[in-house]
Protein backbone atom coordinates (compact mmCIF):
# COMPACT_ATOMS: atom_id res chain seq x y z
CA UNK A 1 0.00 0.00 0.00
CA UNK A 2 2.84 2.30 0.53
CA UNK A 3 4.68 2.01 -2.43
CA UNK A 4 0.94 2.38 -4.54
CA UNK A 5 0.19 5.65 -2.07
CA UNK A 6 4.15 6.78 -3.25
CA UNK A 7 3.87 5.87 -6.62
CA UNK A 8 0.38 7.90 -6.90
CA UNK A 9 2.44 11.02 -5.44
CA UNK A 10 5.86 10.81 -7.47
CA UNK A 11 3.71 10.63 -10.95
CA UNK A 12 2.01 13.78 -9.63
CA UNK A 13 4.77 15.32 -9.20
CA UNK A 14 6.07 14.22 -12.50
CA UNK A 15 2.84 15.60 -14.46
CA UNK A 16 3.70 18.86 -13.01
CA UNK A 17 7.22 18.76 -13.92
CA UNK A 18 5.73 17.70 -17.17
CA UNK A 19 3.64 20.69 -17.30
CA UNK A 20 6.29 22.64 -16.37
CA UNK A 21 8.41 21.62 -19.37
CA UNK A 22 5.92 21.87 -21.55
CA UNK A 23 4.92 25.22 -21.36
CA UNK A 24 8.25 27.00 -20.90
CA UNK A 25 9.15 25.11 -23.98
CA UNK A 26 10.42 27.64 -26.84
CA UNK A 27 10.60 26.58 -30.30
CA UNK A 28 14.33 26.75 -32.16
CA UNK A 29 14.80 26.66 -35.84
CA UNK A 30 17.29 23.86 -36.36
CA UNK A 31 20.66 24.56 -36.52
CA UNK A 32 22.73 25.08 -39.43
CA UNK A 33 24.47 21.44 -40.52
CA UNK A 34 28.17 21.19 -39.77
CA UNK A 35 28.33 18.28 -42.56
CA UNK A 36 30.71 19.56 -45.29
CA UNK A 37 29.85 19.30 -49.35
CA UNK A 38 31.06 17.04 -51.60
CA UNK A 39 32.64 19.64 -54.04
CA UNK A 40 36.08 19.11 -52.88
CA UNK A 41 36.49 15.35 -52.98
CA UNK A 42 39.29 14.16 -54.44
CA UNK A 43 38.63 10.56 -54.97
CA UNK A 44 35.05 9.29 -54.75
CA UNK A 45 32.74 6.48 -55.34
CA UNK A 46 30.77 7.52 -57.88
CA UNK A 47 27.78 10.32 -57.96
CA UNK A 48 26.04 9.12 -55.30
CA UNK A 49 25.50 5.75 -56.92
CA UNK A 50 25.83 2.87 -54.24
CA UNK A 51 26.06 -0.86 -53.91
CA UNK A 52 25.64 -0.25 -50.16
CA UNK A 53 22.80 0.19 -47.67
CA UNK A 54 24.17 1.54 -44.71
CA UNK A 55 27.42 3.05 -43.75
CA UNK A 56 28.25 3.03 -40.02
CA UNK A 57 31.09 5.37 -38.21
CA UNK A 58 32.80 3.54 -35.76
CA UNK A 59 33.57 -0.26 -34.72
CA UNK A 60 33.47 -0.24 -31.08
CA UNK A 61 31.03 -2.03 -29.27
CA UNK A 62 27.86 -0.16 -30.44
CA UNK A 63 29.18 0.22 -34.19
CA UNK A 64 30.31 -3.38 -34.46
CA UNK A 65 27.21 -5.19 -32.63
CA UNK A 66 24.90 -2.66 -35.37
CA UNK A 67 26.97 -3.65 -38.20
CA UNK A 68 26.66 -7.74 -37.45
CA UNK A 69 22.61 -7.51 -36.77
CA UNK A 70 21.84 -5.31 -39.77
CA UNK A 71 24.33 -7.70 -42.15
CA UNK A 72 22.41 -10.48 -40.49
CA UNK A 73 19.24 -9.05 -41.93
CA UNK A 74 20.70 -8.77 -45.16
CA UNK A 75 21.95 -5.41 -45.18
CA UNK A 76 25.01 -4.05 -46.92
CA UNK A 77 26.78 -2.64 -44.87
CA UNK A 78 29.54 -0.80 -45.00
CA UNK A 79 31.59 -0.19 -41.92
CA UNK A 80 34.54 2.78 -41.40
CA UNK A 81 36.69 3.06 -37.74
CA UNK A 82 39.54 4.83 -37.38
CA UNK A 83 42.05 1.82 -35.90
CA UNK A 84 40.79 -1.53 -36.36
CA UNK A 85 43.49 -2.90 -33.54
CA UNK A 86 42.37 -3.99 -30.33
CA UNK A 87 41.16 -0.73 -28.35
CA UNK A 88 42.97 -0.83 -24.77
CA UNK A 89 40.45 1.01 -22.35
CA UNK A 90 39.43 1.50 -18.68
CA UNK A 91 35.83 1.50 -18.96
CA UNK A 92 33.67 -0.62 -21.03
CA UNK A 93 34.15 -3.52 -19.68
CA UNK A 94 31.32 -4.71 -16.89
CA UNK A 95 28.33 -5.56 -19.06
CA UNK A 96 25.16 -6.16 -16.83
CA UNK A 97 22.81 -8.84 -17.20
CA UNK A 98 20.29 -6.30 -19.13
CA UNK A 99 22.94 -6.11 -21.68
CA UNK A 100 23.61 -10.07 -21.86
CA UNK A 101 20.27 -10.58 -22.66
CA UNK A 102 20.31 -8.01 -25.36
CA UNK A 103 23.40 -9.53 -26.70
CA UNK A 104 21.70 -12.81 -26.79
CA UNK A 105 18.90 -11.47 -28.31
CA UNK A 106 21.35 -10.06 -31.41
CA UNK A 107 22.82 -13.19 -31.63
CA UNK A 108 26.39 -12.41 -30.14
CA UNK A 109 26.67 -14.21 -26.77
CA UNK A 110 29.37 -16.10 -28.03
CA UNK A 111 31.83 -12.71 -28.24
CA UNK A 112 32.33 -12.91 -24.52
CA UNK A 113 33.45 -16.51 -24.92
CA UNK A 114 36.92 -17.34 -25.13
CA UNK A 115 38.34 -13.78 -23.72
CA UNK A 116 38.62 -15.04 -20.27
CA UNK A 117 35.26 -13.09 -19.49
CA UNK A 118 34.18 -13.60 -16.07
CA UNK A 119 30.18 -14.00 -14.71
CA UNK A 120 29.47 -11.22 -12.38
CA UNK A 121 26.32 -12.19 -9.98
CA UNK A 122 25.67 -8.47 -8.69
CA UNK A 123 27.71 -6.27 -6.32
CA UNK A 124 29.13 -5.55 -2.48
CA UNK A 125 28.86 -2.09 -0.96
CA UNK A 126 31.13 -0.88 1.28
CA UNK A 127 30.80 1.77 4.18
CA UNK A 128 32.53 2.73 6.98
CA UNK A 129 33.74 -0.63 7.60
CA UNK A 130 30.70 -2.46 6.78
CA UNK A 131 29.70 -4.12 3.70
CA UNK A 132 26.47 -5.82 2.00
CA UNK A 133 25.96 -8.21 -0.42
CA UNK A 134 23.28 -7.22 -3.55
CA UNK A 135 23.17 -9.88 -5.73
CA UNK A 136 21.22 -9.37 -8.96
CA UNK A 137 17.30 -11.02 -9.15
CA UNK A 138 18.30 -13.79 -11.77
CA UNK A 139 15.57 -16.24 -10.38
CA UNK A 140 13.63 -17.25 -13.39
CA UNK A 141 16.60 -16.76 -15.93
CA UNK A 142 18.52 -19.20 -17.67
CA UNK A 143 21.69 -20.81 -15.85
CA UNK A 144 23.59 -18.39 -18.03
CA UNK A 145 22.08 -15.25 -17.64
CA UNK A 146 24.23 -12.98 -15.40
CA UNK A 147 26.69 -10.11 -15.62
CA UNK A 148 30.12 -9.99 -17.39
CA UNK A 149 33.26 -8.53 -17.00
CA UNK A 150 36.34 -8.44 -19.55
CA UNK A 151 38.96 -6.48 -21.03
CA UNK A 152 37.31 -4.00 -23.55
CA UNK A 153 39.36 -4.79 -26.44
CA UNK A 154 39.34 -8.34 -26.38
CA UNK A 155 35.16 -8.35 -26.87
CA UNK A 156 35.60 -5.77 -29.44
CA UNK A 157 37.85 -7.43 -31.36
CA UNK A 158 35.48 -10.66 -31.28
CA UNK A 159 32.34 -8.27 -32.65
CA UNK A 160 34.42 -7.26 -34.97
CA UNK A 161 35.55 -10.62 -36.14
CA UNK A 162 31.89 -12.14 -36.09
CA UNK A 163 30.80 -8.81 -38.31
CA UNK A 164 33.75 -9.33 -40.90
CA UNK A 165 32.52 -12.99 -41.33
CA UNK A 166 29.80 -11.78 -42.69
CA UNK A 167 29.94 -11.56 -47.12
CA UNK A 168 28.04 -8.62 -47.07
CA UNK A 169 29.56 -6.11 -44.31
CA UNK A 170 32.77 -4.80 -45.40
CA UNK A 171 35.04 -3.27 -42.74
CA UNK A 172 37.49 -0.61 -43.33
CA UNK A 173 40.13 1.22 -41.40
CA UNK A 174 39.73 4.92 -42.19
CA UNK A 175 39.42 8.55 -40.67
CA UNK A 176 35.80 10.19 -41.72
CA UNK A 177 36.33 13.78 -41.46
CA UNK A 178 32.84 14.86 -42.24
CA UNK A 179 29.66 14.26 -43.73
CA UNK A 180 28.15 14.17 -47.11
CA UNK A 181 25.21 16.23 -46.97
CA UNK A 182 22.88 16.97 -50.05
CA UNK A 183 19.96 19.76 -49.92
CA UNK A 184 19.74 18.47 -46.29
CA UNK A 185 20.03 15.14 -46.76
CA UNK A 186 23.54 12.61 -45.99
CA UNK A 187 24.12 11.04 -48.65
CA UNK A 188 27.17 9.47 -47.10
CA UNK A 189 30.90 10.24 -45.57
CA UNK A 190 34.18 11.51 -46.90
CA UNK A 191 37.16 9.70 -45.16
CA UNK A 192 41.18 9.17 -45.49
CA UNK A 193 42.16 5.10 -45.95
CA UNK A 194 44.89 4.08 -44.94
CA UNK A 195 47.19 4.92 -47.60
CA UNK A 196 45.89 9.10 -47.51
CA UNK A 197 43.54 8.35 -50.07
CA UNK A 198 40.75 11.08 -49.63
CA UNK A 199 37.31 9.01 -50.76
CA UNK A 200 33.79 9.41 -50.39
CA UNK A 201 31.41 6.57 -49.66
CA UNK A 202 27.43 6.77 -50.57
CA UNK A 203 24.44 5.38 -48.86
CA UNK A 204 20.70 5.83 -48.22
CA UNK A 205 21.74 5.76 -44.43
CA UNK A 206 24.35 6.68 -42.08
CA UNK A 207 24.79 5.54 -38.23
CA UNK A 208 27.53 7.57 -36.46
CA UNK A 209 28.78 5.23 -33.73
CA UNK A 210 32.36 7.29 -33.04
CA UNK A 211 32.12 7.30 -29.81
CA UNK A 212 32.64 9.34 -26.14
CA UNK A 213 34.90 11.99 -28.57
CA UNK A 214 33.05 11.95 -31.90
CA UNK A 215 33.83 14.78 -34.36
CA UNK A 216 30.69 14.27 -36.23
CA UNK A 217 27.78 14.47 -33.51
CA UNK A 218 27.33 18.24 -33.74
CA UNK A 219 26.24 17.97 -37.39
CA UNK A 220 23.66 15.39 -35.74
CA UNK A 221 22.40 16.91 -32.66
CA UNK A 222 22.86 20.26 -29.72
CA UNK A 223 24.96 18.16 -27.44
CA UNK A 224 25.36 19.10 -24.18
CA UNK A 225 28.65 17.73 -22.60
CA UNK A 226 29.67 17.28 -18.92
CA UNK A 227 32.35 16.34 -17.09
CA UNK A 228 31.32 15.50 -13.78
CA UNK A 229 34.61 13.35 -12.80
CA UNK A 230 37.43 11.36 -14.22
CA UNK A 231 38.70 7.70 -13.20
CA UNK A 232 42.08 6.82 -12.24
CA UNK A 233 42.52 2.96 -13.41
CA UNK A 234 45.15 0.57 -12.00
CA UNK A 235 44.99 -3.37 -12.41
CA UNK A 236 45.50 -5.91 -9.00
CA UNK A 237 47.30 -8.93 -9.83
CA UNK A 238 47.34 -12.07 -7.47
CA UNK A 239 44.35 -11.12 -5.14
CA UNK A 240 40.66 -12.34 -5.08
CA UNK A 241 38.00 -10.26 -4.28
CA UNK A 242 36.39 -10.73 -1.09
CA UNK A 243 32.67 -11.42 -3.08
CA UNK A 244 33.86 -13.74 -5.32
CA UNK A 245 31.93 -13.02 -9.02
CA UNK A 246 30.76 -9.90 -7.75
CA UNK A 247 31.64 -6.10 -8.42
CA UNK A 248 32.52 -4.31 -5.41
CA UNK A 249 31.70 -0.21 -4.99
CA UNK A 250 33.54 1.51 -1.75
CA UNK A 251 31.68 4.75 -0.76
CA UNK A 252 34.70 6.59 -0.18
CA UNK A 253 35.64 9.82 0.54
CA UNK A 254 35.52 12.00 -1.91
CA UNK A 255 33.78 9.82 -4.01
CA UNK A 256 33.62 5.63 -5.27
CA UNK A 257 36.06 3.02 -5.53
CA UNK A 258 35.60 0.08 -8.05
CA UNK A 259 37.01 -3.29 -7.84
CA UNK A 260 35.49 -5.40 -10.88
CA UNK A 261 37.25 -8.62 -12.27
CA UNK A 262 38.42 -8.62 -16.13
CA UNK A 263 39.95 -12.08 -16.24
CA UNK A 264 40.58 -14.65 -14.25
CA UNK A 265 43.85 -12.95 -12.98
CA UNK A 266 43.20 -9.51 -12.87
CA UNK A 267 41.03 -6.96 -10.82
CA UNK A 268 40.19 -3.56 -12.16
CA UNK A 269 40.31 -0.61 -9.54
CA UNK A 270 39.12 2.39 -10.74
CA UNK A 271 38.79 5.30 -8.19
CA UNK A 272 37.15 8.20 -9.18
CA UNK A 273 38.19 11.95 -9.01
CA UNK A 274 35.55 14.42 -8.52
CA UNK A 275 36.23 17.01 -11.47
CA UNK A 276 37.82 17.79 -14.84
CA UNK A 277 41.16 17.58 -13.25
CA UNK A 278 43.59 14.47 -11.59
CA UNK A 279 46.77 14.95 -9.74
CA UNK A 280 49.69 14.06 -12.15
CA UNK A 281 51.27 11.15 -12.88
CA UNK A 282 54.62 12.51 -14.07
CA UNK A 283 55.27 14.29 -10.98
CA UNK A 284 54.76 11.39 -8.59
CA UNK A 285 51.21 13.59 -7.15
CA UNK A 286 48.90 10.94 -8.32
CA UNK A 287 51.55 7.97 -6.53
CA UNK A 288 51.02 10.36 -3.16
CA UNK A 289 47.36 10.94 -3.57
CA UNK A 290 46.86 7.03 -4.10
CA UNK A 291 48.80 6.31 -1.20
CA UNK A 292 48.01 8.68 1.52
CA UNK A 293 43.84 9.51 0.16
CA UNK A 294 42.71 6.00 -0.88
CA UNK A 295 44.54 3.08 -0.01
CA UNK A 296 43.54 4.00 4.09
CA UNK A 297 39.72 3.41 2.92
CA UNK A 298 40.12 0.30 0.46
CA UNK A 299 39.16 -3.55 1.81
CA UNK A 300 42.05 -5.52 3.72
CA UNK A 301 42.03 -7.68 1.56
CA UNK A 302 42.47 -5.40 -1.52
CA UNK A 303 45.25 -3.24 0.07
CA UNK A 304 48.19 -4.92 -0.51
CA UNK A 305 47.52 -5.57 -4.14
CA UNK A 306 46.56 -1.99 -4.90
CA UNK A 307 49.87 -0.94 -3.28
CA UNK A 308 51.95 -3.41 -5.36
CA UNK A 309 49.70 -1.88 -8.98
CA UNK A 310 50.98 1.62 -7.58
CA UNK A 311 53.76 0.76 -7.85
CA UNK A 312 54.40 -0.82 -10.74
CA UNK A 313 53.45 2.36 -12.23
CA UNK A 314 50.73 1.23 -14.99
CA UNK A 315 48.26 3.95 -13.78
CA UNK A 316 45.71 4.97 -16.47
CA UNK A 317 43.05 7.57 -16.24
CA UNK A 318 40.17 8.92 -18.12
CA UNK A 319 37.57 11.81 -18.06
CA UNK A 320 33.45 10.82 -17.52
CA UNK A 321 31.05 12.18 -19.72
CA UNK A 322 27.73 12.59 -19.48
CA UNK A 323 25.80 13.52 -22.18
CA UNK A 324 21.48 13.35 -22.30
CA UNK A 325 20.43 12.26 -26.30
CA UNK A 326 19.48 16.12 -28.00
CA UNK A 327 18.85 14.38 -31.37
CA UNK A 328 18.18 16.82 -34.25
CA UNK A 329 16.52 14.24 -36.63
CA UNK A 330 18.60 14.40 -40.16
CA UNK A 331 17.39 13.02 -43.02
CA UNK A 332 19.66 10.23 -44.28
CA UNK A 333 21.56 9.93 -40.72
CA UNK A 334 20.94 8.15 -37.16
CA UNK A 335 23.39 8.78 -33.96
CA UNK A 336 24.09 5.94 -31.73
CA UNK A 337 26.38 4.88 -28.85
CA UNK A 338 28.36 7.31 -26.94
CA UNK A 339 28.51 9.42 -29.89
CA UNK A 340 24.49 9.84 -29.30
CA UNK A 341 23.99 9.41 -24.95
CA UNK A 342 25.97 8.79 -22.27
CA UNK A 343 26.25 8.52 -18.81
CA UNK A 344 28.23 8.36 -15.36
CA UNK A 345 29.90 5.32 -16.10
CA UNK A 346 29.45 3.87 -12.29
CA UNK A 347 26.79 1.68 -12.87
CA UNK A 348 28.28 0.41 -15.74
CA UNK A 349 25.35 0.45 -18.39
CA UNK A 350 26.45 2.57 -21.39
CA UNK A 351 26.34 -1.11 -23.26
CA UNK A 352 23.22 -2.17 -22.22
CA UNK A 353 21.83 1.30 -23.88
CA UNK A 354 24.06 0.72 -26.91
CA UNK A 355 22.87 -2.90 -27.21
CA UNK A 356 19.22 -1.78 -26.31
CA UNK A 357 19.06 0.72 -28.76
CA UNK A 358 20.37 -1.55 -31.35
CA UNK A 359 17.70 -3.91 -30.78
CA UNK A 360 15.45 -0.80 -31.25
CA UNK A 361 16.79 0.41 -34.68
CA UNK A 362 16.76 -3.32 -36.22
CA UNK A 363 13.63 -4.00 -35.28
CA UNK A 364 11.91 -0.87 -36.79
CA UNK A 365 14.46 -0.99 -40.31
CA UNK A 366 13.03 -4.66 -40.44
CA UNK A 367 9.95 -4.10 -42.44
CA UNK A 368 11.51 -1.72 -45.06
CA UNK A 369 12.54 -2.91 -47.90
CA UNK A 370 14.50 -0.17 -49.25
CA UNK A 371 15.76 3.05 -47.46
CA UNK A 372 15.80 5.49 -50.60
CA UNK A 373 12.79 8.16 -49.46
CA UNK A 374 14.96 10.03 -46.59
CA UNK A 375 12.84 12.04 -45.24
CA UNK A 376 10.45 9.70 -44.62
CA UNK A 377 12.45 7.08 -43.13
CA UNK A 378 13.72 10.14 -41.63
CA UNK A 379 10.13 10.81 -39.84
CA UNK A 380 10.06 6.82 -39.61
CA UNK A 381 12.67 6.68 -37.14
CA UNK A 382 11.89 9.83 -35.13
CA UNK A 383 9.57 6.65 -33.21
CA UNK A 384 13.58 5.37 -32.50
CA UNK A 385 14.09 8.13 -30.10
CA UNK A 386 10.47 7.61 -28.35
CA UNK A 387 11.04 3.89 -28.08
CA UNK A 388 14.63 3.97 -26.44
CA UNK A 389 13.46 5.95 -23.74
CA UNK A 390 12.11 4.08 -21.18
CA UNK A 391 15.23 1.77 -20.83
CA UNK A 392 17.76 4.55 -21.61
CA UNK A 393 16.43 6.83 -19.26
CA UNK A 394 16.21 4.40 -16.39
CA UNK A 395 19.79 3.61 -16.56
CA UNK A 396 21.07 7.31 -17.41
CA UNK A 397 18.96 8.47 -14.87
CA UNK A 398 19.91 5.64 -12.16
CA UNK A 399 23.23 6.20 -13.03
CA UNK A 400 23.22 9.95 -12.86
CA UNK A 401 21.64 9.75 -9.54
CA UNK A 402 23.64 7.37 -7.60
CA UNK A 403 26.54 9.34 -8.37
CA UNK A 404 25.44 12.37 -6.50
CA UNK A 405 24.00 10.35 -3.92
CA UNK A 406 27.44 8.56 -3.53
CA UNK A 407 29.98 11.33 -3.41
CA UNK A 408 31.10 12.34 -0.23
CA UNK A 409 29.23 16.09 1.43
CA UNK A 410 29.72 18.07 4.32
CA UNK A 411 25.99 18.58 4.00
CA UNK A 412 24.43 16.55 6.84
CA UNK A 413 21.36 15.98 4.57
CA UNK A 414 23.52 14.46 2.04
CA UNK A 415 25.04 12.29 4.46
CA UNK A 416 21.96 11.31 5.81
CA UNK A 417 20.78 10.16 1.92
CA UNK A 418 24.26 7.92 1.14
CA UNK A 419 23.69 6.24 4.21
CA UNK A 420 20.20 5.67 4.29
CA UNK A 421 20.67 4.52 0.74
CA UNK A 422 23.30 1.94 1.72
CA UNK A 423 20.77 0.96 5.11
CA UNK A 424 17.54 0.64 2.58
CA UNK A 425 19.44 -1.87 0.49
CA UNK A 426 20.76 -3.72 3.34
CA UNK A 427 17.41 -4.40 3.85
CA UNK A 428 16.62 -7.31 1.35
CA UNK A 429 13.59 -8.65 -0.75
CA UNK A 430 12.20 -5.65 -2.77
CA UNK A 431 14.14 -3.31 -1.00
CA UNK A 432 17.52 -4.32 -2.26
CA UNK A 433 15.87 -6.69 -5.53
CA UNK A 434 14.10 -3.47 -6.68
CA UNK A 435 16.85 -1.59 -7.29
CA UNK A 436 19.08 -3.87 -8.73
CA UNK A 437 16.85 -5.03 -10.93
CA UNK A 438 17.08 -1.91 -12.15
CA UNK A 439 20.66 -1.54 -11.85
CA UNK A 440 21.17 -4.20 -13.89
CA UNK A 441 18.89 -4.06 -16.51
CA UNK A 442 16.60 -6.44 -15.89
CA UNK A 443 13.69 -4.23 -14.65
CA UNK A 444 14.23 -0.57 -16.66
CA UNK A 445 11.14 1.03 -15.51
CA UNK A 446 11.26 4.61 -14.81
CA UNK A 447 8.56 4.74 -12.25
CA UNK A 448 9.75 1.85 -10.30
CA UNK A 449 13.15 4.00 -10.23
CA UNK A 450 11.55 6.88 -9.16
CA UNK A 451 9.56 4.60 -6.71
CA UNK A 452 12.26 3.81 -4.86
CA UNK A 453 14.81 6.61 -4.47
CA UNK A 454 11.94 8.89 -3.06
CA UNK A 455 11.37 5.56 -0.96
CA UNK A 456 15.18 5.83 0.06
CA UNK A 457 14.92 9.84 1.04
CA UNK A 458 11.58 8.83 3.19
CA UNK A 459 13.13 6.00 4.80
CA UNK A 460 16.04 8.30 5.60
CA UNK A 461 13.83 10.88 6.96
CA UNK A 462 11.85 8.01 9.39
CA UNK A 463 15.32 7.47 10.52
CA UNK A 464 15.96 10.49 11.56
CA UNK A 465 12.45 11.15 13.32
CA UNK A 466 12.35 8.18 15.26
CA UNK A 467 12.35 7.27 18.26
CA UNK A 468 11.88 10.95 18.96
CA UNK A 469 11.86 14.07 16.46
CA UNK A 470 14.19 17.15 17.13
CA UNK A 471 14.05 20.71 15.48
CA UNK A 472 17.32 19.62 14.18
CA UNK A 473 16.36 16.35 12.53
CA UNK A 474 13.26 17.61 11.21
CA UNK A 475 15.19 20.23 9.58
CA UNK A 476 17.66 17.76 8.01
CA UNK A 477 14.68 15.42 7.13
CA UNK A 478 13.13 18.43 5.14
CA UNK A 479 16.39 19.12 3.47
CA UNK A 480 17.13 15.34 2.63
CA UNK A 481 13.61 15.33 0.51
CA UNK A 482 14.79 18.83 -0.83
CA UNK A 483 18.13 17.24 -2.01
CA UNK A 484 17.01 14.33 -2.89
CA UNK A 485 14.43 16.48 -5.57
CA UNK A 486 16.95 18.51 -6.34
CA UNK A 487 19.40 15.62 -7.43
CA UNK A 488 16.83 13.49 -9.62
CA UNK A 489 14.14 16.11 -10.86
CA UNK A 490 16.85 18.17 -13.35
CA UNK A 491 18.38 14.77 -14.47
CA UNK A 492 14.63 13.13 -15.76
CA UNK A 493 14.18 16.73 -17.19
CA UNK A 494 16.87 16.83 -18.93
CA UNK A 495 15.89 13.15 -20.38
CA UNK A 496 12.51 14.20 -21.39
CA UNK A 497 9.49 13.77 -18.93
CA UNK A 498 7.22 13.13 -21.72
CA UNK A 499 9.07 10.53 -23.36
CA UNK A 500 10.70 8.67 -20.42
CA UNK A 501 7.05 8.50 -18.21
CA UNK A 502 4.53 9.22 -21.19
CA UNK A 503 5.70 7.52 -24.49
CA UNK A 504 2.23 6.41 -25.85
CA UNK A 505 1.24 10.52 -25.70
CA UNK A 506 3.71 10.98 -28.21
CA UNK A 507 2.76 10.82 -32.02
CA UNK A 508 6.03 9.12 -33.15
CA UNK A 509 5.35 6.45 -30.62
CA UNK A 510 2.77 5.12 -33.69
CA UNK A 511 4.62 5.67 -36.42
CA UNK A 512 4.07 3.27 -39.00
CA UNK A 513 6.25 1.93 -41.57
CA UNK A 514 6.40 3.75 -44.98
CA UNK A 515 7.23 0.78 -47.20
Amino acid sequence: MVYYMLGAVVASLLGLLFLKSSIGKKKSGASSMEAQRTDSVTESSGNGRTDTDIIIVGAGVAGAALAYTLGKDGRRVHVIERDLTEPDRIVGELLQPGGYLKLKELGLEDCVSQIDAQQVYGYALYKDGKSTKLSYPLEGFKSDVAGRSFHNGRFIQRMREKAASLSNVRLEQGTVSCLVEEKGTIKGVQYKNTNGQLLTAYAPLTIVCDGCFSNLRRSLCKPKVEIPSCFVGLILEKCELPYKNHGHVILADPSPILFYPISSTEIRCLVDVPGQRVPSISNGEMNNYLKTVIAPQIPPELLSAFMAAIEKGNIRTMTNRSMPATPQPTPGALLLGDAFNMRHPLTGGGMTVALSDIVVLRDLLRPLRNLNDAPSLCKYLESFYTLRKPVASTINTLAGALYKVFCASPDPSRKEMCQACFDYLSLGGDFTNGPIALLSGLNPRPLSLVTHFFAVAIYGVGRLLLPFPSPKRILIGARLISGASSIIFPIIKAEGVRDMFFPASTPAYYRASIN
